[in-house]
């Protein structure tokens, strides 16, 4: 999927049926002169129902499709007929997608399973006819119920990324390269930073025919809460991540402190996001040499206590192997 197709917000319209008007019919047949009230009630409204499908992956094919609207019920007839229902209006959507009123920014639901079904819109009550309206003191109501009106709204469509590892990391962290090195994806990779604009997802195969979810999400910058940078807009796909996998580089001025910052932000952004398990991988570690590496491994103990952290390099295939072995162990 190219980075222009995946689209994880969208504004949508939708409006549900009105119900159908109760009739006022009253029955006139040969031999039967006074046959009194018969109309029949109105048909619901249809409603809107987003339905969630697993095999959707991004909100595209919403972009160019922004309204949505159901049919209205029919009217009563005769002999005590309803009307029929006006057909529902269904909206599919991928898993992880999170539904909020666009006025309140309250979130009205989430589908996290292949098949569920929410009604966002309910369509309106068909009015009853006048045949439910005879009494003995009054047998010839001419009279019948309108139909309700349906309901109209501007919902928010919030995808968050359904996987099992996030990786986390600022520009250029080697991020994209480890997404292409473990699985197959082919996420964009380049010299310079902020090369992934959207989310890049991939398949980790692992021993026996098992496999795991790796999300690479855009580079965080420091102030990303905030909104600096384009790592705010993304960072509500690290809520579903299991894993958090931290990536700095090896030739970090600081790695004990990039590493802070982007807990740091995440914390802002989220305090349950410190929930999640961590483990930190040191990225472009085929630059470093065994003395060199000795000696940062006597620091980096001191400052990681009790966070797990171990070198690796994408390009050289190192440590990937056990990367893999210790994600899958979080995992599970």
């Amino acid at each position: 999927m190219t980075e222009g197709n995946f689209v994880d917000y969208v504004k949508v319209h939708v409006t549900s049926g009105k119900g159908g008007q109760g009739s006022k019919h009253m029955r006139r047949e040969k031999y039967i002169p006074k046959g009194g009230p018969d109309g029949g009630d109105g048909g619901r409204g249809g409603h809107v129902i987003l339905k969630a499908n697993k095999n959707l992956w991004t909100l595209y094919h919403l972009k160019f499709k922004r309204h949505f609207k159901a049919e209205h019920g029919l009217h009563g007839s005769k002999q005590t007929s309803t009307g029929a229902d006006g057909a529902d209006v269904y909206v599919e959507v991928p898993l992880g997608t999170v539904v909020r009123d666009k006025e309140t920014e309250e979130i009205l639901f989430e589908l996290t399973e292949d098949g569920e079904e929410k009604i966002v819109a309910k369509g309106g009550r068909g009015g009853l006819g006048n045949a439910h309206f005879k009494t003995a003191t009054n047998q010839t109501p001419r009279y019948s119920q309108p139909g309700e009106e349906g309901e109209e709204i501007d919902i928010i469509l919030e995808l968050k990324i359904l996987a099992d590892v996030g990786l986390v990391g600022f520009p250029n962290a080697g991020k994209s390269t480890l997404l292409s090195v473990i699985t197959a994806a082919k996420p964009k990779i380049a010299n310079y930073e902020f090369t992934t604009l959207k989310p890049n997802l991939g398949i980790v195969e692992y021993r026996d025919f098992k496999t795991f979810v790796v999300a690479d999400i855009p580079g965080i910058i420091e102030g990303a809460a905030e909104g600096k940078g384009i790592g705010h807009r993304f960072l509500r796909h690290i809520e579903r991540n299991s894993t958090l996998l931290f990536l700095v580089p090896a030739d970090a001025p600081d790695i004990k402190e990039q590493y802070e910052v982007l807990v740091d932000e995440l914390r802002r952004y989220n305090p349950q996001l410190l929930d999640k398990e961590r483990l930190v991988a040191i990225s472009k570690s085929d630059m470093l040499d065994d003395e060199l590496k000795a000696e940062m491994k006597k620091i980096l103990d001191k400052q990681f206590k009790g966070i797990p952290y171990m070198f690796i390099s994408s390009v050289a295939q190192q440590g990937l192997t056990e990367l893999k072995d210790k994600l899958w162990k979080m995992l599970n």
